[in-house]
């Protein structure tokens, strides 16, 4: 249901949208509709509702101790990398937003609303972090996560947790025992593709058909290069969305995750057929046409691999998979083999990749890096080896297409 709400309110704000102003021919009716339907649209039915609307009353006061304490959460939120805009004490949406952040990073609910521990985790990590000068640094940099994987490393040392997931410990607020002692701390998928950009340098370039041996090394440097195609593609189109700015475009982005929860769940769990069938039924429910989601997705994919924001860059790969971009299913493939954006299944992953090598040998199918005729030929071997079957991967496809034989009529 709240998938639907979400929708439906992209749905009332592209409509404002087209009838307020003329799609720009460069853009086409596709980016128009569904970023401007979702970004722009939402401006314009807010200044509209404005000027209908009475003079309003006047919000309920806040004590100027509380705004103080809420201007020093925003703070060590940006300075942990969750952007919560400018600290004026005013817990506002982006704040908010930042918080569920946050959450989600400790494995803790997202509601956008902080426990009393998770303020005092916060706050007491940011006066450490700031006394340790250097030292914070230095730490945060040998961090996968970077800065915010500090404050998953402090919460841990403060808990009595292992560095290794064979402790049991206690989570904060609930009693409850957990046997994963470092949730949340998944290695962002920015710090692997720079090791992999590393290791590629030192190895002299990509790997290619003829000298793969380690096929998930493959498959990892291919979803790096998807990811880089991917936000190249996304920021071009967005930059041509009119009266917007890059942090208003990443926070309707933020969404695409919430309102795919149970998609994205499935995922990890349910062949690739059911997760279609899925995903299918999310778009058509959303009322929008394919061609919106679609450039909305392209954008939103950009955006989540740009910020690290896994959920949202798995939602819109899925989406456009569901579309019937099948190119996009070597990326969710990619996810699945990896373990970014998902559980770590090379047996659902091989069926996602199988869906895009079938969709590239199609005439004109789009694929992604063009410029590199034999990438699809090295996946398919990569991932035929991910599973064992080295030996199917080096069978020709047949393509498609019905035969036509001409047989002479047999003379009397």
């Amino acid at each position: 249901m709240k998938a639907k709400r979400i929708a439906t309110s992209c749905v009332a704000a592209a409509l404002m949208a087209a009838q307020s102003a003329p799609a720009r021919a460069d853009l086409g009716d596709a980016l128009v509709g569904g970023v401007v339907g979702g970004v722009i649209g939402g401006v314009i039915v807010n200044e509209a509702n404005k000027k209908k609307q009475p003079a309003a009353t006047s919000a309920p006061t806040v004590s100027s101790a509380q705004r103080a304490a809420n201007a020093e959460v925003q703070t060590a939120l940006n300075y942990f990398g969750y952007p919560a805009g400018t600290p004026d004490g005013v817990m506002g949406a982006r704040s908010r937003a930042a918080v569920s952040e946050y959450q989600a990073t400790l494995g803790y609910p997202a509601t956008g609303q902080l426990t009393d521990y998770e303020r005092s985790h916060l706050l007491t990590s940011y006066h450490r972090a700031v006394a340790g000068g250097p030292a914070t640094a230095q730490a945060a940099a040998a961090n996968p996560m970077g800065m915010r994987g500090l404050l998953v490393t402090w919460r841990d040392e403060a808990l009595g947790v292992a560095p290794a997931a064979t402790t049991t410990a206690v989570a904060p607020a609930t009693g409850l025992p957990t046997f994963l002692g470092t949730a949340g701390a998944q290695v962002s998928l920015a710090s692997f593709c720079n090791r992999v950009g590393l290791m590629t340098t030192t190895n002299g370039g990509y790997t290619t058909v003829a000298d793969m041996t380690d096929p998930m090394e493959a498959l990892g440097e291919q979803l790096c290069l998807t990811r880089s195609y991917a936000i190249a593609q996304g920021e071009e189109m967005a930059a041509r969305v009119p009266g917007t700015t890059p942090e208003q475009i990443a926070q309707q982005c933020a969404g695409f995750g919430p309102a795919m929860k149970a998609e994205l769940a499935s995922l990890s769990l349910d062949p690739a057929p059911a997760v279609l069938e899925g995903v299918k039924r999310f778009a058509l429910g959303t009322g929008m046409p394919p061609a919106q989601l679609s450039s909305t997705a392209r954008i939103c994919l950009s955006v989540g691999y740009r910020t690290d924001a896994m959920d949202v860059a798995t939602a819109s790969a899925l989406l456009l998979a569901g579309l019937g971009e099948s190119a996009y299913a070597e990326v969710l493939g990619h996810h699945l083999s990896q373990g970014f954006g998902a559980t770590q299944r090379t047996d659902l992953a091989f069926d996602w990749y199988d869906i895009a090598l079938q969709g590239a040998e199609r005439p004109g199918a789009a694929v992604f890096a063009p410029g590199q005729p034999e990438r699809m030929a090295l996946v398919r071997k990569a991932a035929y080896a991910m599973v064992g079957r080295e030996d199917d991967a080096a069978t020709t496809p047949v393509p498609a297409a019905l035969p036509s034989f001409g047989v002479p009529e047999a003379s009397n």
